[in-house]
Parts: C-alpha cells; sequence; structure tokens
C-alpha cells in the first residue's frame, strides 16, 4: 500500500460514521483504507476514467456488497452528489486542485457538512 495514500487518509481523520467523498479514485487504494474504518459509515468515490473505476471495485467487492462503498464514473466537474453531504472528501492528485484550486475548493466546499473536513493534495505521479 501507498505510505503516501496512507498518510493522506490519516490526516483525513476519518471516524467510523462518516460519510466521505473521495476524488479520483484511481485504483482505490484509499477506499479501502477508509471503509477499514467505517462501521455505519460510507465512502461514495468518483473517477473520471472508466478504467480505474473497474479496477477500484474490483480491489473493494466486498465494501461494495456491504453497502460501505459505492464507486462511480464522473469527472469533478460534472459529480453532483444530489442531497448527499459529506463529513470527509479526500483528493489526491486530482488535476483542478492544482490548475484552479479555488474553483476546486468552491465545488467541493458546497458538498460538506458543517465542520466537514477536505484533505486535497496534488504532487507529480
Amino acid at each position: 500500500m501507498s505510505t503516501r495514500i496512507a498518510a493522506a487518509v490519516e490526516r483525513l481523520g476519518v471516524r467510523p460514521n462518516d460519510h466521505v467523498l473521495e476524488i479520483g479514485c484511481g485504483h482505490g487504494i484509499a477506499v479501502s483504507m477508509i471503509c477499514e474504518r467505517l462501521v455505519s459509515g460510507k465512502v461514495l468515490a468518483i473517477d473520471r476514467s472508466v478504467r480505474m473505476v473497474e479496477a477500484a471495485r474490483r480491489r473493494n467487492a466486498a465494501h461494495l456488497v456491504s453497502g460501505r462503498a459505492e464507486i462511480v464514473v464522473s469527472e469533478l466537474e460534472a459529480f453532483d452528489p444530489g442531497r448527499r453531504r459529506f463529513d470527509a472528501v479526500l483528493a489526491l492528485r486530482v488535476a483542478l486542485f492544482h490548475r484552479d484550486p479555488e474553483k476546486a475548493h468552491a465545488l467541493v466546499r458546497r458538498w460538506l457538512k458543517p465542520g466537514g473536513r477536505l484533505v486535497a493534495e496534488y504532487d507529480e505521479p
């Protein structure tokens, strides 16, 4: 497992009943780490790549079956969580946070519950 991803999940401070959004889930490594910390909470993970979503779903098949995880194809700017709001949002290597952080943060702030937490980091792969 990636120590970079593990450190970011640790900084996110996932609690057992949190509802978490992961933006740009890739292979689903963070989804797995987040689900291990959840009891009644859930994680919704999005990625713009069908291939990455398929890989994340394979990695997290048991979490999907349990209802702890949902993984969908969506670009950040097109994503609509409906009425869902999140206790925490994780975004690692999501280009919009690098290109236009003000826009990215404005999008995400609308989806956070009061007192919600955001960990957004961009470093070169």
